[in-house]
């Protein structure tokens, strides 16, 4: 089997993070709960996970990570502890559901920057007459799900500095091989485990700025403050009630811990010979429409043929062994911006586990669908 489907979960994982969740499983109980041996290991499991997250992403208080599900729980926390219905929000052209379906939930004006693809000048100027119009928060997709275009980070971040206007941004597609800190207008971030950081399925990080005290969305059981019926007022407490998934988080801590030993330049690095080495070979197929860029794009290419239903690409692809994923990637807000919402599109997305003679597979496998239209 060729895995090209990185891009929703990473399949092949570091070995220690299996190791780690079996020793967690076998190890740890209730975390915050009781004082016994299996208890207290739990919590320490738990609070090692934080402090490894917050040494990757330049954190001091390694309290304001707060784990959930996936990145649409950090997203749905994010979006509602901070925004409410009257809240003007600017979001890119190129957003995913577990964006605009919380936006469109608590019915906040939105404004779509619908900027070319992969035109970094385009949206500061879009993003610049959005601030003019009144936004008062974007929500920003750091790089595209279905197109693999980043947003210039830096750049939109000095904007939103000279105006004041704070930012939520999704790392979903960036975490663990984009260097994320949090510059000075970002008062969240929201990341799966399981994408770039190469963790399990089933966890994620809500990462908050020290000034950012977003309303809970869930209130519950913490194993603190037990007497009161308010929520605790001190993180991470405030915004994780319920019982942990204490397997995945040693499992996310042991995947972080090897992002950091590798070093996000190196994993980009090998990315981008992958990712070059894919267009180069779907480039240069007759009728194929490639969406690629060496301005600011990761290691995710997009293709489709006008007229066919991607759907059908990738089931041909699914028959020869090779995993990807078609249609509209749950972004139907990028596909209309790029006008790709009539066919979808057949994602590639690659990882360090790739291989080029993967890509050189792939490319021929295609190569030989695309000939049969």
């Amino acid at each position: 089997m060729i895995y090209l489907d990185q891009a929703a979960t990473s399949l092949q994982k570091p070995p220690e993070v299996m190791n780690a969740m079996c020793a967690a499983m076998q190890e740890c109980a209730g975390y915050g709960r009781s004082g016994h041996r299996a208890a207290v290991r739990a919590g320490e499991v738990v609070y090692a996970c934080r402090e490894t997250a917050a040494e990757l992403f330049g954190m001091d208080d390694p309290s304001r990570v707060i784990f959930t599900m996936n990145a649409t729980h950090a997203l749905n926390l994010a979006i509602y502890g901070l925004c409410n219905a009257y809240t003007k929000v600017a979001v890119t052209g190129y957003e995913h559901n577990s964006v605009m379906r919380p936006l469109h939930h608590l019915g906040c004006p939105v404004q779509i920057i619908g900027s070319r693809l992969f035109d970094a000048l385009d949206f500061l100027e879009r993003a610049e007459k959005a601030i003019l119009a009144g936004v008062e928060l974007f929500v920003v997709n750091h790089v595209s799900n279905v197109f693999g275009a980043r947003v210039p980070l830096k750049e939109l971040d000095a904007l939103l500095q000279r105006y004041k206007i704070p930012m939520i941004l999704d790392a979903s597609q960036s975490a663990g091989i984009l260097d994320i800190t949090f510059l000075p207008s970002i008062k969240a971030i929201c990341m799966p485990g399981h994408k770039g950081l190469m963790g399990p399925q089933g966890t994620g990080m809500l990462l908050l700025a020290p000034d950012t005290d977003p309303v809970p969305l869930l209130q519950g059981g913490t194993g603190s403050v037990s007497s009161d019926l308010e929520q605790p007022a001190f993180f991470p407490d405030r915004l994780e009630s319920g019982t942990p998934n204490i397997p995945g988080i040693a499992g996310l801590d042991a995947a972080m811990r090897f992002v950091l030993r590798m070093g996000t330049a190196e994993i980009r690095e090998q990315e981008e010979v992958l990712r070059k080495l894919l267009a180069d070979g779907l480039q240069a197929i007759p009728r194929l429409d490639v969406f690629a860029s060496d301005q600011e794009q990761s290691a995710v290419i997009s293709v489709r043929i006008v007229g066919v239903p991607s759907e059908i690409l990738a089931q041909e692809l699914s028959d020869a062994d090779i995993c990807v994923r078609a249609g509209l990637h749950c972004a139907p807000l990028a596909h209309g911006t790029a006008g790709t919402d009539t066919t979808g599109t057949v994602r590639f997305s690659l990882g360090i586990y790739n291989t080029e003679a993967e890509i050189d597979q792939a490319v021929l496998q295609m190569h030989k669908i695309v000939q049969e239209y």
